[in-house]
């Protein structure tokens, strides 16, 4: 936890931005892996509630009535049962205090609140709900049935949610500098252990054990892939083998849940060859012109087509497209390279807030997402940078054999492809570059003080220096 006046803070500014009602913020529950006393470990809270309330326990519920300005934290203390195979944990009143929230009750509390407030016509708030547990929960005390609580979830708050979180402070990005820490040890870690005849398995299950034996968890399934033109390719019982690309995307959560997200990609035996290198070399300028447009208000969408041309005039280059690159980019020819929007919010969540809505966090009145056009219907972030965002820069170039035959057979955007150099590409793979970027007060900068190798030299002097046996 942070110190409790940073969630009181935050909570006041909560309800000034709501204005009226009472707002109920769901923690999480222990989730069962293959039977209820097995549960999946590490214990995961939601992020909402941590941001508000800061404590990691499960079956919590906070309320905040900004009407008679009065906080509650709601749950049930342990059980002797509990505490003999857990331990001694504080109670709800304690863990209340440590929030800086004056009252507490048992969990069979919150029906009688809710009631009342039903009752009185209050409105009450609560944000879209993505575990079944506690959309059961929110049916059995709002009446409101699970298939209709995304649409009854309160816009106020959730907007309210999303102002408050966007932007950083400077313990968040502190706590975001600890996680790009474990990030880079993480990355090296997969560099140092790639070689010919490992199985993808070991590689990414290191990489996951690092994040666990640093922070708190991984902020994602970890992937590490040959098949890096598979965008969430989970590790497999394949062996690398020399003469093809790896990609390993990986992120770590701090002990405190905020967390890093970083792409690299590299060859299996050290060294690029020189179609690797013409690809890599694509991405790499992609990634690094990112750092130059990217400031305080500019819109994150301006950057992402900005570097959809560079790529367009890049590949233009290489035969592999073809034409006017302003008119291939709104036709979203480029999207046969890059069907992934440039980067994300990121924060307590890898996808920072994703749960109350890409519409609300990615975007605003101003920008409004694009769901007809392949590619550019993937973006998750469009909106106006503010000092303090932190999102995420992750231009990738990749061969997907499917999508480049389902084109091909429809004349998809053939004016911008050229599909006979194309074809000799299938067995490419992909290549990305993930980085977290921190909006400032006149640009942006990367986080994390020290680089995972990225640039080309530096990959295979790195690997070349670090290969274990």
């Amino acid at each position: 936890m942070f110190n409790k006046e940073t969630y009181v803070q935050r909570r006041e500014e909560l309800k000034h931005l709501v204005k009226e009602g009472i707002i109920l913020f769901f923690g999480n529950n222990e989730a069962p892996c293959n039977f209820p006393a097995n549960g999946y470990y590490p214990f995961r809270q939601d992020s909402s509630f941590l941001y508000y309330f800061g404590l990691n326990r499960d079956g919590l519920v906070g309320v905040i009535d900004i009407d008679n300005n009065q906080e509650t934290l709601i749950g049930d203390d342990i059980s002797i049962d509990d505490i003999v195979w857990y331990g001694t944990v504080d109670s709800v009143h304690e863990m209340a205090e440590q929030a800086g929230v004056k009252n507490s009750a048992p969990m069979d509390q919150l029906k009688t609140i809710c009631q009342k407030a039903l009752a009185e016509k209050r409105k009450i708030h609560f944000l879209p709900p993505y575990r079944y547990d506690i959309k059961l929960q929110i049916f059995d005390l709002l009446g409101i049935h699970p298939n209709q609580q995304g649409e009854e979830a309160s816009l106020d708050l959730i907007h309210a949610v999303v102002t408050q979180r966007s932007t950083k402070s400077h313990e968040e990005i502190e706590e975001l500098e600890r996680a790009a820490v474990i990030g880079y040890q993480m990355h090296t870690t997969a560099m140092r252990l790639t070689r010919p005849g490992v199985t993808e398995k070991f590689v990414g299950g290191q990489v996951t054990g690092v994040a666990e034996s640093y922070g708190a968890m991984v902020s994602f399934p970890t992937i590490y892939s040959q098949h890096g033109e598979t965008m969430h390719g989970n590790p497999s019982m394949n062996k690398l083998e020399s003469g093809r690309l790896v990609l390993c995307d990986a992120g770590a959560e701090t002990i405190n849940n905020y967390c890093s997200d970083n792409t690299r990609t590299y060859p299996v035996n050290g060294e690029f060859t020189q179609r690797q290198l013409e690809i890599y070399s694509i991405v790499e300028a992609c990634h690094d012109y990112t750092i130059k447009i990217a400031k305080p208000g500019v819109k994150w969408m301006d950057v992402h087509f900005a570097i959809c041309k560079l790529m367009t005039e890049r590949l233009k280059e290489l035969g592999l497209m073809k034409g006017d690159t302003d008119a291939a980019v709104k036709a979203g020819a480029h999207a046969m390279f890059l069907p992934h929007g440039l980067g994300h919010m990121m924060g307590m969540d890898v996808h920072d807030m994703e749960s109350l809505g890409q519409t609300y966090v990615g975007f605003d009145e101003e920008t409004r997402p694009n769901l007809k056009q392949f590619g550019t219907n993937c973006l998750r972030m469009g909106r106006r940078l503010k000092e303090g965002f932190v999102v995420t820069d992750e231009p990738g170039i990749y061969f997907i054999p499917a999508l480049i035959d389902d084109w091909k057979a429809s004349g998809h955007c053939k004016e911008f492809i050229n599909f006979d150099k194309l074809e000799t590409y299938k067995d490419f793979g992909g290549i990305r570059i993930e980085d977290d970027v921190l909006i400032t007060k006149d640009g942006c900068r990367f986080l994390g003080k020290k680089r995972i190798p990225y640039h080309p030299k530096d990959i295979e002097t790195f690997m070349a220096e670090n290969a274990k046996a």
